[in-house]
Order: C-alpha cells, then sequence, then structure tokens
C-alpha cells in the first residue's frame, strides 16, 4: 500500500512509455467491468443520480469544491453552496481548493488554478483505450483486436487495470464517463507527494492518462451529467477506505 511507504524527495524523472505487453497481461487476467460492479462494496441498483450522496461521503466537511458544467463554465463554492446543483456539473476537481479564485500560470484570475488547489485527496487515474484516432490506428489497436477476440468488452481492459492498481492504493470510486474511458479514484490524503508520483508513474506505464497528475484537472463528475445528457454511472464505491 502507498499509504504505508515513505520516500525522501520528489522523483524528477520523465513519465515512462506505455508498456503495452505488461497491459495486455492485467487487462486479460484481471476482472472486467461487470465484475468490478459485483465487487463494489455500496452498488446503487437504479439510474437514479446520486451525486449528492457521494460528494457528501467523498467530501465529509464544507469543503471548496470546484465544478463546471464545462471546461470553460466554472465555478469554485461551499459544498453547501453546491448542495442540489452537483448533478447537473460535467466536472470536478479532486481535491479541496484552498480560496474562491485563484490565478493562472498566465496569472489570471480563475476559479481553477494549480495555486488554489489545497492538499491532494484523490489522485484519479483515467483509462481510455481506443483501436483508432484521427483515422489512424493507435498502438492499443493489436492489443484491443487480440482482447476482442477473446471475447473481452471494450470496457474491461480499463476496469481491470483499475483492478489492478486497487491492489496498490485505497480505490474508492470507479466512473464512467458516458463515453469510452474510466475514471478511478484513489485515496490519498496524507500519502507523501514522491509515492503519489510513483504510483501515477507505474499508472502512466500502463496506459493511463498523465494529464490527470496536474493537481487543477477537472474529472468526471460521479453521477453527473454529461454534455450529450448521458449519465457518468458509478461502477465501484468503497466509501470504507476514506479516512
Amino acid at each position: 500500500m502507498i499509504s504505508t511507504l515513505r520516500a525522501k524527495r520528489l522523483p524528477t524523472s520523465p513519465w515512462p512509455s506505455q508498456n503495452v505487453s505488461r497491459i495486455e497481461d492485467v487487462a486479460s487476467q484481471g476482472c472486467g467491468l461487470a465484475d468490478l460492479w459485483e465487487a463494489s462494496p455500496v452498488r446503487f441498483e437504479t439510474n437514479d443520480s446520486r451525486t449528492e450522496e457521494i460528494i457528501s461521503a467523498l467530501f465529509p466537511d464544507n469543503s471548496l469544491l470546484c465544478c463546471g458544467s464545462s471546461t470553460n463554465r466554472c465555478y469554485t463554492r461551499t459544498r453547501e453552496e453546491w448542495r442540489g446543483r452537483l448533478a447537473d456539473q460535467q466536472f470536478i476537481v479532486p481535491s479541496p481548493m484552498v480560496f474562491f479564485r485563484g490565478r493562472t500560470s498566465a496569472g489570471k484570475s480563475s476559479a481553477r488554478s494549480n495555486d488554489n488547489v489545497g492538499e491532494r485527496r484523490f489522485l484519479v487515474v483515467e483509462f481510455d483505450f481506443k483501436e483508432v484516432v484521427n483515422g489512424a490506428e493507435t498502438s492499443f489497436a493489436p492489443t484491443l483486436r487480440r482482447l476482442r477476440e477473446r471475447g473481452v468488452d471494450v470496457d474491461d481492459p480499463s476496469a481491470s487495470l483499475l483492478g489492478h492498481l486497487g491492489e496498490r492504493a485505497p480505490l474508492t470510486l470507479v466512473v464512467h464517463s458516458g463515453g469510452k474511458s474510466l475514471h478511478g479514484w484513489f485515496f490519498c490524503r496524507g500519502v507523501a507527494l514522491p509515492l503519489q508520483r510513483r504510483f501515477m508513474e507505474y499508472a502512466v506505464s500502463l496506459g493511463a492518462d498523465r494529464n490527470t497528475w496536474t493537481r487543477c484537472q477537472f474529472v468526471r463528475m460521479p453521477d453527473g451529467k454529461r454534455d450529450n445528457g448521458k449519465m457518468q454511472r458509478v461502477f465501484f464505491f468503497k466509501p470504507e477506505v476514506i479516512r
């Protein structure tokens, strides 16, 4: 568990390259999305949004939360000020903010900026595997075809990899984007920053998007509403790991 380790300094190494053979090995042997849902300690049996309930568990204090209906339309408000509005939001910063507004790297005032994010509470890992992007095959295309021939559904590799990472850190939540990606929330409050980085580097080597390492990066709101109206459903929820 990353919470039980200690390190002296933040690694300065670049992000690792993707280990395609390791990705295929984990994806072919791990659990699928349906298995992840079955293993969830808390399961929501209906399609009703449980955003308010989930956010109250993730952020039990009246934290300042930065949320948005789009990346360009976002606000930082207290959790109570957001009450009743969260299910209509697409995005959330997965850590509390410090002030209502901060400064971007360009010096502009903004509700969402790295200098305005407090201690990281959740490290979110996103997997989004595609065969084709902009008309060209991706490096994952052969792997995805081989997995499909074995009966592995398009969402299953991401679920398998998140389950694999859950053996190394406290997996709290898995959110489906309403498109093709899965977001895994790992509770990391109090974990040394070098260890957070080491965990994220391993996730990146398994194909995770490195952008969620950015402190103010938006991730999908649990059970929120995507811009096309689709719900960003929660498939796994384990609130007891939150301390």
